[in-house]
């Protein structure tokens, strides 16, 4: 089997038919089907599939225990999302594993296929839930309390999905098996496009912070309330996105963004009475973060402030700067230099799985050439060939570490 095929077994699981691409999020619909195709494909491996208590799959080549070497990402997706984020390093893995068997490689140590939940936090507003639950990088029991849209706890999806929450929190014992973890990704931008090659690793992952910030203001009659007598919270939003950007632009290499917005009561004839919105942002190093924060709410408070409406703002979390570990990484690209010769070590915006993992042992990440540098929508992509080299180059990194030393 290829990659491509792979991927074509899930290609019609969580299709968004309104915003086109896939919505696949914790424990809805499409959940159970993705989880079933990791059951079916490490099972025609040979490898024995168990679920940890934060609901992340293990799929073991050799009996779990000490000196283990996992790799894998995610299957959930955010709302819209494309088809490679999180399912191509899963994909991979099995096709770098059924590579390896084929060639009659026996591993010196065991080797673990991952599909980690919740990475996105598309659902209950975390990213890498499975992990930060895993590493007890999160107290269990607030996380547990934590709604979506919906207002339905984590608890009570975990409850309805038949999975137990006490068992939610962390597991040492578990982490303590893994001596080094490597995720495969597709590139979220457009620097191994411009490189012209087709994978590379990771250098290291850029801090992100989530806020949520509520504006409230007067709801009243559309056709009745005067112009000058309003205090409209999506007037005060609109300012606040502008005000997002203005700071954002103003500190080098930062990110600023508002991806969600929810109006209330959201009627056509309504002046809204509240908005609820969503904050990312992201520099080059934790401090940063910090500070672009505090000159976006200084700039938000002002805007909200002159449509008479008021601010608040809760951090939802908070990940700082991920340096991957050097002796892996070069590990991994001494391993990739016998076909791909001196790949580069890049560094990303974008989140990870092994970003919370890297507190608590050594990791690494190989990403994929995409070739439209979109991602997080219907337009990410990677070609069969970088698909299927990315698995060639999971395959060697594989070889290398759990080879005999």
């Amino acid at each position: 089997m290829t990659v491509t095929a792979r991927l074509a077994e899930i290609a019609d699981i969580g299709r968004d038919a309104e915003r086109g691409g896939y919505s696949r999020h914790l424990f809805d619909a499409s959940d159970a089907p993705l989880r079933a195709w990791f059951h079916r494909s490490a099972e025609q491996l040979g490898l024995t599939v168990e679920e940890d208590g934060n609901a992340n799959l293990w799929a073991w080549w050799g009996e779990p225990g000490a000196g283990a070497v996992a790799t894998g990402s995610h299957l959930d997706s955010v709302p819209g999302g494309g088809a490679y984020d999180g399912p191509l390093g899963i994909a991979a893995a099995f096709e770098a594993v059924a590579q390896l068997r084929g060639a009659r490689f026996a591993p010196a140590r065991p080797i673990a296929v991952c599909a980690f939940a919740e990475e996105e936090g598309s659902r209950f507003g975390l990213p890498c839930l499975g992990t930060r639950l895993l590493t007890g990088s999160v107290d269990a029991a607030l996380t547990l309390q934590r709604v979506d849209a919906a207002s339905t706890t984590l608890a009570d999806a975990w409850r309805e999905s038949g999975r137990d929450p006490a068992r939610v929190g962390a597991d040492p014992a578990r982490l303590a098996r893994v001596s080094a973890f490597v995720e495969l990704h597709v590139e979220q931008g457009r620097d191994l496009v411009d490189r012209g090659i087709p994978v590379s690793t990771a250098a290291a992952i850029i801090p992100h912070g989530r806020w949520h910030l509520t504006i409230t203001g007067q709801g009243n009659h559309a056709g009745t309330t005067r112009m000058d007598q309003r205090a409209d919270p999506v007037v005060a939003a609109a300012r606040v996105v502008l005000a997002v950007q203005q700071a954002a632009r103003g500190h080098a290499e930062a990110r600023g963004t508002i991806g969600k917005l929810q109006v209330i009561p959201g009627g056509t004839n309504v002046i809204a009475s509240r908005v609820e919105a969503w904050l990312d942002l992201r520099a080059d190093r934790d401090d940063d973060v910090r500070a672009l924060f505090e000159t976006v709410i200084a700039g938000a408070r002002a805007a909200v402030a002159q449509e008479g409406c008021l601010l608040e703002a809760q951090e939802e979390s908070f990940t700082s700067r991920v340096d991957f570990d050097a002796a892996l990484t070069a590990r991994v690209t001494a391993a990739l230099a016998p076909e791909f010769g001196a790949v580069p070590a890049i560094p990303t915006g974008a989140g990870h799985d092994a970003g919370i993992l890297s507190a608590h042992l050594p990791t690494a990440m190989l990403f994929v050439r995409n070739p439209t540098g979109v991602s997080h929508a219907p337009e990410e992509g990677a070609s069969d060939e970088d698909c299927e080299a990315g698995a060639r180059a999971l395959a060697a990194t594989l070889h290398e570490l759990a080879g005999a030393p």
